[in-house]
Order: C-alpha cells, then structure tokens, then sequence
C-alpha cells in the first residue's frame, strides 16, 4: 500500500531536486534526512519539487510538482504525500463514468419530488454539493425534506469504484485543492445536487411538531431539482434584512430556518460550546496566498448543521432500533480524571468553572465539561482573548469522536445515538449508513455485513486522522508564505500582537494577525523570554519564572516579532517584543 502518514523516509515521497556537476540529489521537502541519489535525466528538475518513489537512500521521479517557492504547489505537494496517490486508475475513472451514464437513463424507481422547492447552502468555493433542504408549514406544525445525494445508487458494493473509495474513506480538502474519494465525474457532477438539474437522492422526511418535537420520520429515495444554490455568505446576508430571496425557496427558507432555530434551543445546555474557526485562504492566479481569515460560524452555518444533525440522529435510530450493521459515530464520555484536570487548569487561568461533585461518574463528567465550555466561551467574550486557547483545553480533555460498528452515543452533541449520513459523496461511513438504512427501508440495497462494517469503521477513523493532519499541515504551510510575503512588506521587524494559543516545555505557541491574515501560528521558545529562567507550571496552562513568579499564561496577549519561517515545514519561529 502507498505510504500514508507513516514515519519512514521509503514510500511516495516529495523531494527537492538539487543538480550538481553531471548528478542529481534530492532531499526531503517536509521531513530532514540525508539527501538522496536521482539519474542524471533528474537534473532537468534543479530546483523544484517532484514526487519521488524513495527506497533505500535512492529517489525516483514519479511526477513533476513545481516550485518550493510556490505556495499552492507546495501545499499540492504535500496533498500528494499526505494521501500516497494522485488520482484515479483508469478502471475507476470508467466505472465512474458508467455509473453515471446509467443513473441516467434508469433512474429507478423513487419517489418524484421535482416540484417541491429545494435550495443547497454550502461554502462559496464548493464544487460538490451533498445536501439540499425543503420545507413547509403544515396545521400543526412543519415538515422539513433533508435530501442526500444518492452515491449508492452510483456505487455498486465490490466494484473497483467501491474498494477505491473505502481504501480513500475520505476526501482531503488543503487550501485551493482537494483529493476527492470519488471520481470528479461523480462527486462533482452526477452526484452533486447542483441547481436546475434533476439528481437522484435519498431523502429524510421529517415531520415536527410546534415546539420542534419530531413526530415522525420517513426514509426514500427521490428524484429532485434544486431551485437555488446559496453559500453562507449570502444566507447571512438575507438573515440580517440585505437582500431577498429567490421567490421559490423564501417561504422553505424562512421555515427552515424557523426549525433551526427550535432545535438550536432544545440542545441548548446538552451539546458542548467549542470555538469553531476555520481558516480560508485566497490564492492569485499565480499560486500566492494574498490573504486570510478565519471563517466564524454563523447563523447560516448554524442552520445547515442543526438540519444535518437532525438527520443523522434520526438514521441511527432507526439503525439501532432495527439492529441493522452499520457505522455509527461515536463520542464517549469522558474520563472523570480528565476533567477534573480540566477544571484544575481553567482555575490556574482564573476562569470560572462548574463545582465538581466528590465522586465524579462519566455522565456527571460529560455534563461538567459542557457546562465548562460555555462558562470558557462567557469568560473569554468577558476578557476579549483566550477563547481559542481555554477551548483547546476543554477539548483535550473530552475522548476523540470516532466511527464504530457500536452505538456508544456522541457525548459531545448530546446524542444516544448518532451516524454520518448526510455527505456521502467525501465520507464513506455515509455511503456504509446509506446502504444500510435502504436496504431496512426496502429501497433495494444490500445490507452491509457486520465484520465488513467493523473493519470500515477501524479504517475510517485512522483515514480520518491522516486527512486532519494534512489539511492543518497545509493550513500552516499557507499561513506561513502569507506571512512572509506581509513581512517582505512590512519589514523583517515588524511586530505583532498575539495571545498564547497553547503551553509545552519548551516554550509558548502564539497565534496572531496582521494585515493581510488573522490565521497565523509561531513557536516562542521559553529560553527567548528575558531576565529568569521560565518553566511550565504543574497545570500545563502557563510558563512561569524560577525568580519572580512572573507567569505568561494560556490566553494572555503577547506582542512578538517573526525570527524565522520555514514555509513548506510550515513553522514559525518567534521572539518576544520585550522579553
């Protein structure tokens, strides 16, 4: 298998070609090592980086990637590396295109819902569009339609097109790029709920009550057309009165946002309040970054999360209540000892914390947390600074969500019993849960088997790992040419004001804006803080000096200067402004 977040030097990976008299060398582009040998034909390479097969201290060229100087190759690069292939084989490409065709001319038999008024709302930069939403009053109360692109009716259990897409489990998104776990011909065509077309679809009915209780769900395939396709931006601008909607959806629209906002208080007090900050990139046509900011969510993106979790309860508990195999995700509760340390630590900073009982059971710990997260996300709009950081601890201290052939309920939403359904087209444990609802809905598929559901789930939770950990390595690698291309402006002593992101031994990590980004990350190593030796105090929450006491705590501003970038490492290293 390719390599795929493994730590050996052997494997796919990429390097930057150095010419030398008549020879080649490369060394790693993302990773330190001795610098490996090429054939002489690599010197037409000198300079930029490749996709290397490596073996042994020997490198051969695979792929040509561009320059290290270019930000969007380098973060390509390091997609490439991350997932250990690029692209499609030519099976699957024709498998997808077959599948295709053939949904086309046979749709099978679904339920026709290509007049009910349908709108997508998704990210501006989206290309695949995996869910749409109708909704309407009725006497009592309202009717909301979630409809999913239907992959299982592209993607057939034991085709080449399917062991793909399980062996992927995922689709990893980096900045300006995306290494999709289907083939473009599906997931940004055939299965993409794109406006004024007519797509198939798996659709979750759900009639509520007044108060937004569910009263009843049904589960079908259908045939539908979106009539409108928004991104977040525009919802919100219609939220807050600078715009209309498109006649046909204002009425689905405004109910539906009626429904998110009862289901938004009925969770209230039973779902974790975490600071939710994704950072967007824009990129000129030459492949720079030219600038950043960090995404807040908004009501909008409020709206469609509170629609899909809806959704994904509703599918477990039909699947649970039938003992049907299938993926569930799961998020047990947490430790007692961990959040009694949580607690430990939010008091070190002065933050105000939820009395904890003498014998703290798992349940009573998950209620404790979440009631610490809203107390951190009071405390931090108190203070103006230390949201991000007094929410990393609350989220260290919580188990990690993820996939099982077990229900163990989703501690962190409050859920007894929760899937991924609801994004089949990137997540193949939605693919597993649609395969497995159609099939106890008698909508004509398989069951998935049990020791296959079990293996898919193991596979899906490392996959999901791997993918996180390259979409925040090409988050960095981003920040850092955009901070360098601000300091080649502002100049190399520009400074910058911060807060303290996180504590380790050796030093401070520090998040700070500028002028041209508001997502940027450095090192400031203890030893650079002047006039006493610091070390990290008992709670890992602050470095504290050996003579004064003096503390530089999690949360605290600091002002900082850039000592150093290594963009394609994405690392920053800084210096304090006054020490």
């Amino acid at each position: 298998m390719a390599r795929r977040g493994g730590a050996s030097s052997d494997g796919r990976r990429v390097v930057r070609v150095s010419r030398k008299g008549k020879f080649a060398t490369a060394d790693l582009l993302f990773d330190r090592g001795p610098d490996l040998s090429l054939d002489r034909e690599a010197r037409r390479l000198d300079g930029r980086i490749a996709l290397a097969e490596v073996s042994g201290g020997k490198a051969r060229i695979v792929r040509d990637i561009g320059s290290p100087e270019n930000a969007r190759d380098v973060v390509l690069a390091k997609l490439s590396e991350g997932v250990g292939h690029y692209g499609f084989r030519k099976k699957v490409e024709g498998e997808a295109r077959e599948a295709a065709a053939a949904a086309k001319v046979d749709p099978g038999a679904r339920k026709d819902l290509t007049e009910l008024a349908t709108f997508t709302v998704d990210p501006a930069t989206a290309r695949d569009f995996d869910d749409a939403v109708s909704a309407r009053r009725e006497e009592d109360g309202t009717r909301l339609w979630v409809h999913i692109a239907d992959v299982a009716a592209h993607v057939k259990p034991g085709s080449s097109l399917d062991e793909t897409a399980a062996e992927r489990s995922n689709s990893t998104y980096v900045p300006g790029a995306v290494e999709p776990m289907l083939p473009k011909v599906l997931s940004a065509d055939a299965c993409s709920l794109a406006p004024d077309v007519e797509r198939l679809a798996v659709t979750t009915e759900i009639e509520l009550s007044g108060s937004g209780d569910v009263i009843a769900a049904n589960f079908y395939r259908s045939l539908i057309r979106s009539d409108a396709r928004l991104d977040y931006d525009q919802l919100d601008e219609l939220f807050a009165g600078r715009g209309t909607a498109p006649e046909r959806i204002a009425e689905p629209l405004e109910v539906a946002r009626r429904i998110a906002g009862e289901l938004g208080r009925k969770r209230e007090g039973t779902a974790l309040v975490v600071d939710s900050r994704e950072p967007e990139f824009e990129f000129d046509s030459a492949g720079d970054v030219v600038s950043a900011h960090g995404v807040e969510q908004t009501e909008a993106h409020r709206l469609i999360e509170r629609l899909m979790i809806l959704t994904n309860e509703q599918v477990a508990l039909l699947l649970e209540k039938r003992r049907a195999p299938t993926i569930f995700r799961v998020h047990e509760q947490p430790d007692p000892a961990r959040v009694e340390r949580l607690i430990e630590q939010l008091a070190s900073l002065d933050v105000p914390t939820p009395a904890l009982p003498k014998n703290l059971a798992p349940a009573q710990a998950a209620e404790i947390a979440t009631e610490a997260s809203r107390m951190v996300a009071a405390e931090a709009e108190r203070r103006g600074h230390g949201r991000g950081a007094y929410t990393s601890l609350v989220l260290r201290s919580l188990s990690q969500a993820v996939y099982s052939d077990r229900n163990l309920g989703h501690a962190g939403l409050g859920s007894q019993a929760y899937c991924h359904f609801t994004s089949a087209i990137r997540r193949y444990p939605d693919l597993v849960a649609h395969r497995a609802l159609l099939a106890v809905v008698g909508e004509g598929e398989s069951a998935p088997r049990r020791e296959e559901v079990r293996e898919t789930a193991v596979l899906a939770s490392e996959r999901e790992r791997e993918s996180a950990r390259i979409e925040r390595d090409a988050d960095d690698i981003c920040s850092c040419f955009l901070l360098r291309r601000e300091l080649f402006d502002a100049g190399p002593r520009h400074e910058f004001e911060g807060e303290v992101r996180g504590v380790i031994g050796a030093g401070l990590f520090v998040a700070f804006s500028g002028e041209l980004g508001d997502v940027y990350e450095g090192f400031l190593p203890a030893r650079s803080l002047a006039g006493e030796r610091f070390d990290m105090n008992d709670q890992e929450t602050a470095q504290v000096g050996k003579k004064t006491g003096r503390a530089v705590r999690l949360g605290d501003p600091v002002s900082v200067r850039v000592e150093r970038i290594e963009a394609p490492r994405g690392r920053v290293d800084l210096e304090p402004v006054d020490g």
